[in-house]
Parts: structure tokens; C-alpha cells; sequence
């Protein structure tokens, strides 16, 4: 190496014209300069504390800071990254051709030194800027590795959803090649479309019915045999009716005596009148001891009602009516006695009413020797509870009918409320006023204010006017249990639901090929029997008549249009016209028949069975019944030519508002073994659709009656109580007579009829 060389080289660095001894260990691989190549970690630069020895500037070194975060810049990982960003940030050249922070290589021949040099004098311009670089804290460009730090669960739920997007997009379009397969294309036009139930828990409903509570146990009672019951309850009907008819011939010299709107004889004093007043209601108490009693048992049972307040009313009305000129004369007002005895005519009218409806009911449970049951099962469609009927013994409908109503129900929680008030009320009345001798007369008008005359009929009224419309029907309604099991959203339809036998008949026979007729007739009549279609019977009679048997079958599969199954090694199919098409068998060109049955033995066409089906008068009215009352029909049909294509095209059905479940879950749906409710809804005794839809329709419509009508009662008793109240805190005779308040109880009573009236209108 010359000088020559060495002077050319040094020429116009800052660095003077010699080098220092650290220069010339770094240029030459020493000790110092090795250790560097060889530790993983930035090293901290040099911070000259003199000049160099030569003609040095005496400037000191540029210093580097570390970015703030830590001495994350320690660790080995970012000494990569500081390598590659170095040579952007134009730091000032050393004398051995690398940049500040970089170590020389050791073995680099002279020749390559001597290319670089005229570059290396082109940099002093760029030192100042790299100075003023230096000076600056550490750019956001550089690739620094921080500390990890924790991460917000937040921003990772955020991630996770991201990715899981990110892969369903990824994936949609996967089925697209198979959803455009010609197979898959001529399924879907040959085969029905079905609905499938919803997931509550995983699908948002915006607006959800209210889910129904869980049903109370009916109350123990004996299942008696509802032929039994209906002897029961015949016995002293005739009586019960008239004696009803002579207290309400007793109301009207009771109105006569309370109204002063009628001349009066001279003879009949004010006193004589109130004497005559308490004598009618002795009579007419008399006539309804039996009502009356059961009233004042319901006290032991602590089962109270509109009947046990009237036994207090009459018995605090009679008590004041006895002693009214000794304690109160009242300037000749007249005891409560008319309200009395109009009350006690109701009570014996809605019991002869509500016993005849319960001798009806039973009597048509008792028709039929194995009559169909109505139950409201949980969960059995959608997730809601439906309406399913099956064939089985009428066990409950004894218990469940000799319950209580659902008037009486209201009231249990209702009348100790008033009873209680009526007592607290007279006393602040009278007592609390400083006058206890109008104690009796507070009692009688807080008491007979209290008491509806409607309690009684509240739920007999539109009880019996629904049971004799669903016994002309063939329906009996298991009670007040049997009523409160109606707050379901669908309804299960059969076949013999929809087209009861008689309405499918048999249209013609074609045999194809060299096959039998008792064989064609066999097989297909074997394979509806094994599937459990309505049309069972009809191909039973085609057997016999043919003289066949059904045959032993194996391997046997329901489809949507079609059945399946091996009969003596033979695939036989029997469906539609559609499914033949998807079997690939090969059909009659021009074939026409719309409504048909076919046969095919190993996919060769045996033979069509040509039906007629008629639609019944009453299918069309009862669907658009239960869909009015947001009863929704289900068909779990398993006759492969009931489609709601089929029933749409041919009978104009609302098929829109039904359901049609696969092929699979409607089996399950109309399978007899099926688990159902313990609490019946009602008993049925004839087939069709009619007397299932009036027996769910009319329960549902009798529930909201009576709970309307017993709602209001208790309502106007509420209201009766506190108005008699305060009348009788002020003393206001006039204003609560005899009269006042019989019309007061007249306006409460109208209400309830007119409810009870529109329970059959549908």
C-alpha cells in the first residue's frame, strides 16, 4: 500500500491526514472490531472525550438515542431491521467506507476501496443534514420491536369475527358448481317444497308471542266414566229450572213493594211493606238452599265466590229488614230485598245452565266407543305448543270436568278481598262515625253492592250455548281444564283431517307390461298400509276385491312424492307422477292424469290408480276459522298427492298461511305413539277437520269470555263497594235506596250475556 495511494484516498475527509490507532483496528479486523461482528445487540456508539491526535476536527461522535418504549432496541431481533434502515437515513461516511454504526469488512480488497473513493468525496454536502437527523428523536419509520404487551379482549373479539368473515367468504361460492348440477336442478323442480321449523334460541324474533306459564295440576278429583257423570248431572235438572222460574216469579211483587212508582192500598203501611219485603226473601231463600248452602261451604273450603258473598248479604239484608224501625227507620226507605232475591234467581238460573252444559259434554264423550282426543303438546312445531289429535281412551275428561270454572277461579282471589273490605268499610261507616246503629244497614249495602248478580253466570251462560254447538258437531270440550289448554299456535292436519273417508275414490285401473293385477294391487296396497297414508282403506277394499293379500315388504323408505321397498327381491315404487320422473321410469307419453297413484316393479311402470278427490264442505270454512283466531294448520300429511301445490291449484286452500314439514318430520308428526299432554282439551267423535277446528276455536273463544266477564264483575263489585262506602259515610239515604241500587246491579249484569252471546258466532 503506497502513500501515494494513502493521500489520494484522505484526500478532503474531515478526518486529517493520519489515521488513529482505532481507525486502523477497526480497517484491519483487530480485537475490538471482531467483537462487534460477533455480538448480537446494537452497540452504543463512541463518544470521543478529546481530539484526535492529527489535524482531527475534535468534533464528537454522533450520538443515537433509543426509541422511546424501552430498551426494546437491546434485544437481537432488531438489530436486522436497524441494518436495513441504516443506509436511508444517510449517516456520515467513516474512513473505511461504511457508515456510522456498521463494521468494516474485513478482507475488502484495495481495487474496490479505490472505486468507492471518488463517491465517498461527493458525501461531505449531506453531513450537516445527517447531523440535524442525528440531533432529532428516533423516526416512526424505524422497525422497532417492542416489549409484547396486552391485548384489549375487545380488539379480539373484534379479530376472531373478522377472521371468521374473512373465511365464510372465502367459502360461499364452493356449492356454486353444485347447486348448477342438472340432478340437483330437476329434484328441486320435482320435488315439493317444504318448511322447516325455526330456532328460537339462535334466530332474533322481533316480535314474540308471550310465552304461556306452566299449567297448574287440576285439583284431585274421581274419573268418573263421563257416562256416569252425564246420569249425575241429569238428576234434578226439572226441579233446579223451576225453582229458578218461582223466584224470579218472586222478584216482581219484591219490585212492586220496593219502587214507589205504583199506587199502594192503604193498608199497606210502610212497615207492612217492609214485613212482606222480608217474607219474599225468606220464600226465595227457601227455593235456593241447596245454592245457597254450597256457597256457605265454599267458607270451610276457603274457596270463596259471588255465591258465599250473597249468603252474607242475604243474611245481613234480612237482619236489617227485621229490625229496621227498632234501630234505623231510615225516613221510610226499603231493605235491599229485591237485589236479594233477583240474585238468588241468577245463582239457581246460571247453576241449572252450567250443569246442563256439563250433562251435554259428557254425554258426547260417552257416543263414541273409541273416540279421538285433543291435547295441547309443548314444543311440538316451532318450538310452541300445537294441537294434536289421537285415538286413545278418554282418561280425565271425569276429573277435568268436575273442576272449577274460570269465573270461579277469578273470584276465589277476588270475593275475601271484598268480603273483608265490606266488613272494615261498615265498621268505619257506623262505628267509626259514632253511629252503630246503622252497623246493619252499612253491612247490608256494602255487602249487596259487593255482590255481582252476574257471578253466577260468567261462564254457564257461554258455556252451554258452546256445548251445543260442538255436540251437533261431535265434540265435548274436557272442562275448564280442557279450555285453559288452548294457547297454542298451530294445529296438526292429517290426512283424514283434510279428506275424511268417502272423499277419495277410486277413478280407474291401468295395468301396463305382462304383470299380474293381483300383483300390481298387492304391492301398492302393501306399500300405502306400510306408510300409514289415508289412503289405506281404499286400497284395502281394491285387495279384497282383487282377491289378493298385502306381501311381506323390506327396505322400506318414505320420500317427498313416493314410497319404496322390496317385495320378493323387487324394488317397487310407488308415487306420483313427479317422483316416477325422478326414479327415471318411463312413462306413457300425453300422460295427463293429475291426481293418480303409480306403481313401477324394478323402474318399469305396472300400473295407475286414477283417484277423485272432493273436497268437504267444511275444510275451507274451518281453515280460514283457525287462521282467523292465529291458530296456524300444520299439514303433517302422509298422502303423497296432498301437496300444498296440489290443494292450492285444485281447492284455491289459503295454503300460504299453512305449514309444510319434510317428509321425514311429518312422519314423526302423525306417528300415534307419539307422547302427548296429560290434560285434555277435548274429546272428538267424529272424523274431519270440522269438529277438531270448532273444539280449538270455541275453547279458545270460551276462555276469553268468561275471563271478560268475570273481570268486569269483579270490576263492578270493586266499584259497588267503595260507592256504597261512601254513601254510606255520609249518610245518604236517599241516595242509596232500595232502588238506586237495584239498578246500579241490573247496568253491572248486562255485560255478561252479551260476551256470552258471541262465544258461538264464529
Amino acid at each position: 500500500m503506497s502513500k501515494d495511494w494513502d493521500d489520494q484516498l484522505n484526500n478532503g475527509m474531515s478526518g486529517g491526514d493520519e489515521f488513529s490507532l482505532e481507525s486502523i483496528l477497526a480497517e484491519f479486523g483487530g480485537k475490538k472490531a471482531k467483537k462487534k461482528v460477533e455480538d448480537d445487540t446494537i452497540p452504543f456508539p463512541i463518544i470521543p472525550q478529546k481530539k484526535r491526535s492529527s489535524g482531527g476536527t475534535g468534533k464528537p461522535g454522533r450520538v443515537l438515542t433509543f426509541p422511546e418504549g424501552g430498551d426494546g432496541a437491546r434485544r437481537p431481533a432488531a438489530q436486522p431491521a436497524r441494518q436495513e434502515t441504516a443506509p436511508q437515513r444517510q449517516e456520515p461516511a467513516r474512513r473505511d467506507g461504511t457508515q456510522s454504526g456498521e463494521t468494516a469488512a474485513p478482507k475488502e480488497k484495495p481495487a474496490a476501496r479505490r472505486q468507492e473513493a471518488p463517491a465517498r468525496k461527493e458525501q461531505p454536502p449531506k453531513k450537516q443534514a445527517s447531523k440535524k437527523e442525528a440531533a432529532r428523536p428516533a423516526q416512526p419509520e424505524e422497525k422497532v420491536v417492542d416489549f409484547p404487551e396486552e391485548e384489549n379482549p375487545l380488539a379480539q373479539g373484534i379479530s376472531r369475527l373478522l377472521q371468521k368473515a374473512d373465511k365464510y367468504a372465502e367459502h360461499m361460492f364452493e356449492e356454486e358448481d353444485v347447486e348448477n348440477d342438472q340432478e340437483v336442478r330437476r329434484a328441486e323442480e320435482l320435488i315439493p317444497g317444504t318448511d322447516e321449523e325455526e330456532d328460537d334460541e339462535e334466530e332474533f324474533r322481533p316480535f314474540r308471542r308471550r310465552e304461556r306459564k306452566p299449567r297448574k295440576e287440576p285439583p284431585p278429583a274421581p274419573d268418573i266414566p263421563p257416562a256416569d257423570l252425564a246420569r249425575r248431572y241429569s238428576k234434578g235438572l226439572k226441579g233446579l229450572r223451576a225453582r229458578a222460574v218461582l223466584v224470579f216469579l218472586l222478584f216482581l211483587p219484591s219490585v212492586y213493594l220496593t219502587v214507589d212508582l205504583f199506587p199502594y192500598p192503604d193498608v199497606l203501611t210502610p212497615q207492612l211493606r217492609v214485613l212482606a219485603l222480608a217474607g219474599v226473601q225468606v220464600l226465595a231463600m227457601l227455593l235456593g238452599l241447596d245454592v245457597l248452602f254450597r256457597g256457605l261451604f265454599r267458607l270451610f273450603r276457603l274457596d270463596l265466590g259471588m255465591d258465599t258473598l250473597l249468603v252474607f248479604a242475604s243474611a245481613a239484608v234480612l237482619a236489617d229488614a227485621l229490625t229496621l224501625y227498632q234501630l234505623d227507620p231510615r225516613e221510610g226507605q226499603m231493605p235491599y230485598c229485591a237485589a236479594i232475591v233477583l240474585g238468588i234467581a241468577l245463582l239457581l238460573r246460571g247453576t241449572n245452565r252450567k250443569r246442563r252444559g256439563m250433562r251435554l259434554a259428557c254425554k258426547t264423550a260417552a257416543s263414541a266407543a273409541h273416540p279421538y282426543l285433543v291435547t295441547l303438546d309443548d314444543a311440538k312445531w316451532n318450538g310452541w305448543g300445537t294441537y294434536t289429535k289421537w285415538l286413545g281412551e278418554p282418561v280425565g275428561f271425569g276429573r277435568q270436568i268436575q273442576a272449577s270454572d274460570g269465573a270461579e277461579r277469578i273470584f276465589k282471589r277476588v270475593c275475601p278481598l271484598l268480603l273483608i273490605g265490606s266488613v272494615v268499610l261498615s265498621l268505619v261507616a257506623s262505628v267509626g262515625q259514632g253511629a252503630p246503629e246503622r252497623l246493619l244497614w252499612c253491612f247490608a249495602a256494602t255487602l249487596t253492592a259487593a255482590t255481582s248478580l252476574s257471578g253466577a253466570l260468567c261462564f254457564s251462560g257461554a258455556w252451554l250455548s258452546l256445548c251445543r254447538r260442538l255436540s251437533k258437531s261431535g265434540a265435548a270440550i274436557a272442562g275448564w281444564d280442557g279450555v285453559t289448554a288452548t294457547g297454542g299456535s298451530g294445529i296438526l292436519l292429517t290426512d283424514a283431517d283434510l279428506f275424511p273417508p268417502g272423499s277419495v275414490a277410486l277413478n280407474g285401473i291401468k295395468i301396463f307390461g305382462d304383470f299380474p293385477a293381483e300383483k300390481v294391487v298387492a304391492c301398492t296396497a302393501t306399500l300405502i298400509r306400510e306408510s300409514g297414508c289415508g289412503l289405506d282403506k281404499l286400497f284395502h277394499d281394491l285387495l279384497r276385491a282383487q282377491g289378493a293379500t298385502y306381501r311381506r315388504v323390506s327396505s322400506f323408505y318414505a320420500y317427498e312424492g313416493g314410497l319404496s321397498g322390496v317385495i320378493r327381491n323387487e324394488q317397487i315404487l310407488v308415487g306420483s307422477t313427479d317422483f316416477m320422473r325422478l326414479m327415471d321410469v318411463a312413462l306413457p307419453p300425453g300422460l295427463r292424469v293429475k291426481n293418480a297413484v303409480f306403481c313401477a316393479i324394478d323402474r318399469e311402470l305396472a300400473g295407475i290408480f286414477a283417484l277423485n278427490y272432493s273436497l268437504h264442505g267444511t275444510l275451507d270454512p274451518s281453515l280460514n276459522s283457525l287462521i282467523r283466531n292465529k291458530v296456524t294448520p300444520v299439514m303433517v300429511t302422509r298422502d303423497f298427492n296432498l301437496t300444498p301445490a296440489m290443494l292450492h291449484q285444485r281447492f284455491k286452500l289459503p295454503v300460504d298461511r299453512m305449514e309444510y314439514p319434510g317428509v321425514e318430520r311429518r312422519m314423526e308428526l302423525s306417528d300415534q305413539d307419539q307422547p302427548h299432554s296429560d290434560i285434555l282439551t277435548a274429546v272428538l267423535c267424529r272424523e274431519g277437520i270440522g269438529p277438531y277446528s270448532e273444539a280449538v276455536v270455541g275453547a279458545a273463544r270460551l276462555r276469553r269470555a268468561v275471563r271478560a266477564s268475570a273481570v268486569l264483575a269483579s270490576l263492578g263489585s270493586l266499584v259497588g263497594l267503595l260507592l256504597a262506602f261512601y254513601l254510606t259515610y255520609m249518610g245518604a239515604y236517599a241516595s242509596l235506596s232500595a232502588a238506586n241500587l237495584l239498578v246500579f246491579l241490573i247496568m253491572w249484569l248486562v255485560p255478561t250475556p252479551l260476551i256470552s252471546g258471541m262465544v258461538n258466532k264464529y
